[in-house]
């Protein structure tokens, strides 16, 4: 049997009794125990995943040419080869790579065998003692900090640290003390690092899927902790309107969110979006009409609220309905085409509700109207015809109401309604969750506010 064969058969035998176990019998202490030993010997099985693409990594060098195994085995390089064989992502091959070469003995030019680049690191790999991602960290602080004018003894000296940390830290909290330990390292400090990262930040939409488009980006520090200090303010559960203080509140009023983290997280990025065209210097407030958006869709479609649509730079047609609830907030400029489908005529834009409008409508509605409760403030809303404009509904106070975009969505496509009672906005939810069906006041009126406190 070769040393190949008698380790594959170790490991088979170590796996089949690790799968045999029954983890719902162990007692507290073994359970804790097993789960330490499993994880140890990941990530000596982890060191030499390392090793190994640190080897096929130079056996592809690329001054091997056609000589190279990634060549010789039809790739091109060797994160082509590791992703192939492993089965894993290309970048998680390269992260391999990458690591592997900072722990792996390797050969100088003269022949002799130099130790690793960073060798405490490859025996705490090697001796389970730290895992891939916590390496990881470390790695990435050593990098940046070489590239100041950090001495190898300063270097040395934290990779020891980290190490260390590593017997008794999360791999999170390592990485917090490997940004510590780079910090030391540079005597310039943050500023140079803070510009490099603000450089690096990027925004950026990717091709449509099944009709949903996605994007992705980066944040530099500053940034991100504006995101996440905007997402935590509005994503918390009892946030409510800002012009409300907390005597002002209904108590008895439902404040469940059947949306997911994740969805109220996107709804929260469109209304910062949202408020953030709304603001102008020539409307105070904030409150000024949406940025233009481009729907193409015929006139008697949109009326009838039947048919599909185009908007600007989407691919993915959307329905009749979707276009008439940015009509509703924005309005409509008409176009007439000839018979070949040419541009003749661009109509001036048709303004629905003007800004001093929406600044009424935020007064008396507080925010988004939604029957069960909605955070969202004004600035965030879209001014919805209770009686819809394409039905002859009236552009005026007495005719609007705000709504989220999440909300005037779902007013427009499911079995709630809306109507305007003296003034202000009531709604009316569907029989399987009203079965009373009765009509109620929505809107956290100011004005309903200041009149009860004049009579009190």
């Amino acid at each position: 049997m070769s040393e190949l064969d008698e380790l594959k058969a170790a490991l088979d035998v170590a796996a089949a009794r690790l799968a045999d176990l029954d983890f719902a019998q162990l007692s507290d202490t073994d359970l804790c125990a097993t789960t330490t030993l499993a994880e140890q010997h990941c990530r000596t099985v982890d060191a030499a995943r390392l090793l190994l693409a640190a080897e096929i990594e130079h056996r592809s060098r690329f001054e091997l040419g056609p000589a190279g195994l990634s060549y010789r085995l039809g790739h091109r390089r060797g994160v082509h080869l590791i992703e192939h064989l492993t089965r894993t992502s290309q970048r998680d091959a390269t992260r391999r790579i990458r690591l592997g070469t900072a722990i792996a003995a390797h050969v100088a030019p003269d022949g002799t065998t130099e130790p690793p680049l960073r060798p405490q690191l490859a025996t705490a790999l090697r001796d389970g003692n730290i895992g891939m991602d916590a390496a990881a960290h470390v790695m990435r602080a050593l990098e940046q900090a070489s590239h100041s004018i950090a001495t190898p003894e300063q270097l040395d000296s934290a990779e020891a640290s980290l190490c260390a940390a590593a017997l008794t830290l999360p791999s999170d909290d390592l990485g917090a003390h490997a940004r510590a330990w780079r910090e030391l390292t540079n005597p310039d400090g943050a500023p140079p690092r803070d510009e490099e990262l603000h450089l690096n930040r990027r925004f950026s939409f990717g091709a449509e899927i099944d009709g949903m488009t996605p994007f992705s980006g980066l944040a530099d520090p500053r940034s991100a902790a504006l995101l996440r200090a905007a997402f935590a303010e509005r994503a918390h559960p009892r946030v409510h309107p800002r012009f409300l203080g907390d005597e002002e509140r209904d108590p008895a009023e439902p404040l469940h969110d059947p949306r997911t983290r994740e969805q109220r997280y996107f709804d929260i990025f469109v209304g910062l979006v949202t408020a953030g065209t709304r603001v102008t210097d020539s409307a105070p407030g904030g409150l000024r009409s949406l940025t233009t958006v481009m729907a193409v869709i015929t006139l008697d479609d949109l009326r009838k609220g039947r048919g599909v649509g185009w908007l600007d730079d989407v691919g993915e047609p959307v329905s009749a309905q979707t276009i008439a609830e940015l009509a509703c907030d924005a309005g409509v400029r008409r176009i007439l085409l000839g018979d070949n489908g040419e541009p003749l005529w661009l109509g001036t834009p048709e303004r629905y509700f003007s800004p001093a409008q929406r600044r009424a409508l935020a007064v008396r509605d507080g925010g988004c109207t939604w029957i069960n409760g909605c955070h969202a403030p004004p600035m965030w809303c879209h001014a919805h015809h209770v009686v819809e404009y394409a039905e002859g509904g009236a552009t005026d106070v007495d005719n609007g109401a705000l709504l989220c975009a999440e909300h005037h969505h779902m007013l427009h496509s499911s079995g709630f309604r809306m109507k305007m009672v003296n003034g202000r906005p009531y709604m009316l939810a569907p029989p399987h969750l009203d079965p009373g069906q009765s009509w109620r006041p929505v809107g956290r009126s100011r004005l309903s506010v200041v009149a009860y406190r004049e009579t009190a």
